[in-house]
């Protein structure tokens, strides 16, 4: 089993869905041996559709509502893929971005996969990046990334560095069953690439009248510089998974491996080619959800074959543990639902159903915030809030007939108020029941004071900031094991003058004094106790007041 993810890419960034310009020639070879879902759906930001694909959930259900500030951490209670697989006698690993905690027990080597090579946070270049100053510039090469919970300093090209450890990782295991999971963190900005793939763009090839004009054209406006990185990032994705499959063929597991591909949502707001669908990353519109999805399994899914169904990233891990062969633990509730028998191209008689998305700033979900109602034929959409932490409330409902207006071009609410009112009562109720599961006011938590990770790095990824989030002033919301002695060492830009640092750890307040120039100090042996509680650090530097970029917390005893 071989699930590959790519990041921030749309659906329309593949030759094998229309692009003109972009160069993937394995990808679409691999495409046309595939069996197509030509109606999947995934979530409009990265974490939640990691955290739907690992555990056949809607993603609200597992904890993580947002991207960072500490909104992606997955409930350490969620059964992953990998945890199911592994349990079958898989053999299990990740290579590439896990973006569901970097801290235990929620990393991807706590949550089943035995061999992990993954990147901090929600990206390289992110407040996730370990405090290494070489990588600052340069994060997607030469990356700094975690090896089995372990710092190590790789060489080469992100994409290319993570392709070689899976295709390792498949060596080791050719006589064993295995499932590789192998998340890009490309194209996701910063759009850092090899200048030699940058070259194979130049500016006039994105001249819109290169490009399909159906539904919402590509607009005139655009950075073609940017584009050039973003096309250039994904043709080397196209050689990486061509790398792979490659390795597949020379062992001889064709056959008998089955491989997925898609990408996590739609793409960013570049003003490029988006296949005439609506709107970019982070919308409910079809361009921040629609997305490519293929299926290959030689000899078992014919080629060429569309699965007009509508499904989404929830559908893969009841998919997959059934054509493995792997049965469901008793304890897990899936919201997705196999498509094994669409796959295998049997007549079943498969009912109607809806699909929910939603994604906005906050740490509570908001009822109507930026959410979309997908049953087959219809799709409800309010894409009011997206962006915003505090919405005003207001709601603006659009229907569209996707059977006949899949580019959402025009809004029939008003001819339909029935369809409209029964898709709105099906959201009403997933949403009530949602907040029946789980309080969302009360946040996920990071483990300290264990053995299986000592010290804890905490970085600005997974803390909160609250309003008006001036100096970039934050804290961590921690679980304290057990009660003991502990260091909390602090680190920061240096201070241009004297300063005093201001320690808040747990209802312990501690202050140590800082001379220009510095860039970290440590409170040594504090007696913290177990339980949970807040972990906050203020520099005051004159008047000023400023955070700090990292925390490490080591149990001393």
């Amino acid at each position: 089993m071989i699930v590959i993810l790519t990041d921030d890419q749309g659906f329309g960034e593949l030759g094998a869905t229309g692009n003109p310009v972009v160069h993937t020639p394995n990808i679409d070879r691999f495409a046309a041996q595939s069996t197509s879902l030509v109606n999947f759906n995934v979530m409009p930001v990265c974490s939640p559709t990691r955290a739907g694909l690992m555990t056949g959930r809607d993603y609200y259900r597992t904890g993580v509502i947002d991207t960072y500030l500490g909104r992606s951490l997955m409930d350490t209670n969620e059964t992953t893929l990998a945890q199911m697989f592994a349990s079958a006698g898989y053999r299990t690993g990740i290579f590439g971005k896990w973006h569901l905690g970097d801290n235990y027990p929620r990393r991807a080597m706590d949550k089943g996969f035995q061999e992990s090579l993954v990147l901090n946070g929600g990206g390289l270049a992110q407040p996730g990046d370990p405090p290494d100053p070489e990588d600052a510039q340069g994060a997607y090469f030469n990356s700094t990334l975690r090896h089995n919970g372990t710092w190590v300093k790789t060489k080469g090209y992100i994409s290319d560095v993570i392709t070689t450890a899976a295709i390792g990782f498949i060596e080791d295991n050719k006589t064993k069953p295995f499932f590789v999971y192998l998340p890009f963190n490309c194209p996701h900005a910063p759009h850092q690439v090899p200048t030699e793939y940058r070259k194979h763009y130049p500016p006039e090839v994105f001249d819109p009248t290169n490009f399909p004009s159906k539904g919402h054209p590509m607009a005139a406006e655009h950075n073609a510089s940017d584009l050039a990185a973003v096309y250039g990032m994904i043709e080397n994705i196209d050689e990486n998974v061509a790398r792979l499959l490659a390795k597949v063929d020379e062992l001889k597991l064709a056959d008998n491996t089955i491989v997925v591909l898609f990408s996590d949502n739609g793409c960013q707001k570049h003003n490029g080619y988006n296949a005439g669908f609506r709107s970019w990353k982070g919308s409910p519109y079809q361009g921040g959800i629609h997305q490519f999805c293929y299926v290959r399994w030689p000899g078992q899914f014919k080629p060429g074959h569309e699965v007009d169904r509508i499904a989404g990233n929830i559908d893969l891990t009841p998919t997959l543990l059934d054509l493995c062969g792997v049965a469901k633990p008793q304890n897990v509730k899936f919201d997705g639902l196999s498509l094994a028998p669409l796959l295998r191209g049997a007549a079943v008689n498969w009912p109607d159903r809806t699909l929910f998305f939603q994604w906005h700033r906050g740490d509570v979900p908001q009822r109507y915030q930026n959410c979309a109602v997908r049953s087959q034929d219809w799709k409800l959409v309010q894409a009011l809030g997206g962006e915003g932490d505090k919405w005003p409330g207001k709601t603006s409902f659009e229907l569209f007939d996707m059977a006949h207006d899949p580019f959402e071009m025009h809004d029939v609410a008003t001819k339909n108020p029935e369809r409209v009112a029964t898709l709105k009562s099906a959201y009403d109720a997933w949403f009530d029941g949602l907040n029946r599961e789980r309080d969302f006011r009360k946040p996920q938590t990071i483990v300290v004071g264990t053995k299986f990770e000592n010290p804890v790095l905490l970085t600005r990824q997974d803390w909160h900031e609250p309003p008006p989030k001036k100096g970039g002033i934050g804290y961590w919301n921690l679980n304290v094991a057990s009660s003991a002695h502990y260091s909390v060492k602090l680190l920061f830009a240096p201070l241009k003058a004297n300063g005093m640092a201001h320690l808040n750890c747990c209802g312990v307040s501690l202050e140590q004094p800082i001379k220009a120039g510095e860039n970290e100090c440590e409170f040594k042996s504090i007696q913290i106790p177990a339980g949970d509680g807040r972990l906050e650090a203020i520099l005051h530097e004159g008047s000023s007041a400023m955070g700090i970029k990292y925390a490490n917390v080591k149990r001393l005893d």
